[in-house]
């Protein structure tokens, strides 16, 4: 526990500001996100189809900037104020969605906002990276992970509160004013990050790429290109995480219960994701994360299967073990994997092939919950059933495949 605590108070600032510019941002960021597709679906009429059509263009357009910006960073020698930018971006582009009546208006927003997200997130990565020593990196990202996901257990918790109390507790359907009040409270901890992130981090001198080609991989581990490519494979089978929160709503779960399901989910990914972060420094990269895949197709064949809410919901609250085991290990594999000078555009690299990948895989889980295709006889289990074997073969390919 003494070495933890040490381990903590040694985390230099920029970690320490990511962090909290993370956490302000999901709270604004969870307190609408899993909204939208409610909003869509009760309040507009949208079919599950286009729901996913959303998600995946927003995601996919977006990635192509991802590439670019950490590239970008890299070529420059500067984070933090190509991050900044795009914190900005993803704050102006939220109040849009009050005056959104067509789900053409919530595809310009969803995109703008990705926009946003794909310029900062590798820089950002990069930066933390760049602060840290390899030997703590997995706490380091673990942190941010949980920092970053406690505000989304904090937003969802004020989503759930708005909702119970604008609709008097008539919470089975979402309402138009219930939406909107909520993006309009969303805004104020978003401009707060960015104010931070501006005033509180401090680029970090490093090697420049200055004379390579933008986008250039030369002199990158094998490895690396290797797991960029399971990555694809996997995330054909990760659809958005929207199809969950339908999922829950289908087997009877109210608005209120679905934000509190998410939060359960959250909580348990905030917990857990400094210990797992601190755990790849001492077990590997490698077993975290064929545990997490692992972990993440055994909850979508619990999700397949599900025959009432409360299992649904359960099922995401140990979906939240997958995301501790994932998301920060990964960023700190990436940094391990390839040199200080190309972070920027490995962030980038990794960010755009799973958002590249997003447009087919919620097209696909959109179709497969609709009974489109080969599995129209599974119904809104479809999509749950393809992401667990995706998952599965891809942990598999994984470990024989990418060497410690």
């Amino acid at each position: 526990m003494m070495n933890a605590l040490r381990d903590l108070k040694a985390l230099p600032r920029n970690v320490w500001v990511a962090t909290i510019t993370s956490f302000l941002t999901d709270i604004s960021s969870e307190m609408i996100v899993y909204l939208i597709p409610l909003f869509l679906s009760n309040v507009l009429g949208v079919r599950t189809v286009i729901i996913g059509l959303i998600d995946g263009v927003a995601e996919t357009t977006a990635s192509v900037l991802k590439l670019y910006s950490g590239a970008l960073s890299d070529k420059l020698g500067k984070r933090k104020w190509v991050a900044v930018v795009g914190y900005g971006l993803s704050t102006l582009a939220k109040p849009f969605l009050l005056i959104a009546n067509s789900w053409f208006w919530v595809l310009g927003v969803r995109f703008a906002d990705r926009v946003g997200k794909g310029i900062r997130n590798p820089p950002r990565d990069a930066l933390v990276a760049d602060s840290i020593d390899e030997a703590h990196r997995g706490l380091a990202f673990g942190v941010h992970r949980a920092g970053d996901t406690f505000g989304a257990f904090v937003g969802l918790g004020l989503a759930a509160a708005i909702v119970f109390l604008v609709q008097s507790g008539q919470t089975q359907l979402l309402s138009r004013s219930t939406f909107q009040v909520t993006v309009l409270i969303s805004v104020l901890p978003a401009a707060l990050a960015v104010l931070i992130l501006a005033l509180g981090a401090r680029d970090v001198t490093t090697l420049t790429s200055s004379s390579r080609p933008i986008l250039s991989l030369r002199g990158v581990d094998r490895r690396f290109k290797w797991f960029l490519g399971i990555v694809v494979l996997f995330t054909l089978g990760n659809s958005s995480d929207s199809f969950i929160v339908l999922r829950g709503q289908e087997r009877g779960l109210s608005v209120v219960q679905v934000m509190l399901m998410v939060m359960t989910f959250n909580l348990v990914y905030a917990v857990l994701a400094g210990p797992l972060g601190s755990l790849s420094d001492r077990l590997g990269r490698r077993r975290i994360l064929v545990f997490g895949w692992l972990a993440y197709g055994l909850v979508y064949l619990g999700l397949a299967l599900a025959r009432s809410g409360w299992q649904v919901w359960a099922l995401f609250g140990l979906y939240g073990v997958y995301y501790a085991a994932t998301e920060g290990v990964i960023k700190a594999l990436i940094a391990d994997l390839v040199p200080e000078a190309l972070r920027g555009t490995a962030y980038g690299l990794h960010a755009a092939a799973v958002g590249l990948t997003a447009l087919p895989a919620s097209l696909i889980a959109g179709l497969l919950w609709q009974g489109i295709g080969p599995w129209s006889g599974f119904g809104p289990s479809a999509p749950f059933f393809f992401g667990a074997a995706l998952a599965s073969l891809a942990a598999v390919l994984f470990w024989r495949l990418v060497e410690s």
